[in-house]
């Protein structure tokens, strides 16, 4: 069983439905009509506790088969008063809660069962938020198992559900990601920018997109379609030319990065050009001196001769530049 929303004259009414397989495919069907406030067949008897009218209760025994009070519990939940909530909240589907096991034909039915791709990217999008969906084919079947022996009409109402949680700045990116339009691109932004495309084109991508899903057959297994577009899509048509594309961050994510990266960067030195032979010349040792000395040895030698050498001192330049280099050159061979 599950909660439907259906709107009628431009008010929100509520049905508990139920999904059932007819022995070709799953349908769905009205059980009972719970109008515009399902909270007024909630009976609060004291303190926390509550229960469901027995008139809502006595017509889903007759009607389902598989009706269970706990999940009309759950169906019933949100209506609940917002105190009464927060005090049971912390024991709900505690203890006694198990749902009905599934059958080992069951099983067997959804480990061989193929999701469409539409509601694989509306899953991946909104667990994960990406606009490249190139993983999608590699994440854990698990992922999908929230929409395993549903209806057409209970997955609706399942995204319908989970999209309330998408921020209105993500409406266009998330009706770009789940009807593939990057596909039709191939800039490399299409998978991380899509504002930056040509809209005319996104615009008309989308338009074939929703009316070729529209007619889909497979898709709308299970439920009544007609010549116009159907009322579950209408939403995506909304979201998408209602809205804008929020903020993107690949741009700024990229700057930053790219700052960062060069925080710590040193300009590389400039290669010396003095040979050996040159810094012998220079400090006046032979070769093999300069060989054995010390970095500490070489390192005092250096101080004596650029305290004469130093320009401020009266030195030339170009011989203390040279000094410096030998110096360094040296200190590099060095290990104590």
């Amino acid at each position: 069983m599950y909660l439907a929303l259906k709107t009628i004259k431009g008010e929100t009414h509520y049905f508990i439905r139920e999904s059932y397989h007819d022995g070709t495919c799953l349908r769905s069907r009205d059980l009972f009509d719970l109008g515009i406030d399902p909270a007024q067949y909630i009976i609060y008897p004291g303190g926390t506790a509550f229960y469901i009218d027995e008139t809502v209760d006595d017509r889903l025994r007759t009607l389902s088969q598989n009706y269970s009070v706990h999940d009309l519990d759950d169906i019933f939940w949100c209506f609940l008063k917002p105190e009464i909530r927060v005090a049971l909240e912390p024991y709900r589907h505690l203890g006694g809660t198990s749902r009905r096991k599934r059958t080992s034909k069951e099983k067997e039915e959804n480990q061989q069962h193929e999701f469409h791709i539409f509601d694989k990217r509306r899953v991946h999008y909104l667990r994960f938020g990406q606009i490249d969906q190139e993983r999608i084919g590699r994440v854990t079947p698990k992922m999908f198992n929230k929409l395993l022996s549903k209806s057409r009409d209970e997955l609706e109402q399942y995204f319908i559900e989970m999209e309330r949680d998408l921020d209105r700045s993500e409406f266009k990116a998330y009706v770009y990601v789940i009807f593939d339009l990057q596909k039709y691109f191939t800039e490399l932004i299409a998978k991380s920018m899509p504002h930056g495309l040509n809209q005319n084109k996104v615009d008309q991508y989308f338009l074939e997109e929703i009316c070729r899903l529209n007619s889909d057959s497979d898709f709308w297994s299970g439920m009544d379609t007609e010549g116009n577009l159907h009322e579950y899509l209408i939403r995506y048509v909304i979201m998408f030319f209602d809205s804008e594309y929020g903020r993107s961050s690949f741009l700024e994510d990229y700057i930053r990065d790219y700052i960062n990266s060069k925080r710590g960067y040193v300009p590389s030195r400039k290669q010396s050009s003095v040979t050996l032979d040159e810094a012998s010349t220079i400090f006046g040792l032979k070769k093999d001196a300069l060989r054995k000395m010390s970095r500490q040895a070489l390192t005092r030698l250096y101080r004596r001769m650029a305290q004469k050498l130093h320009p401020d001192k009266g030195g030339e330049k170009e011989k203390f530049v040279k000094l410096s280099e030998a110096y360094h050159e040296l200190l590099k061979s060095k290990t104590s």
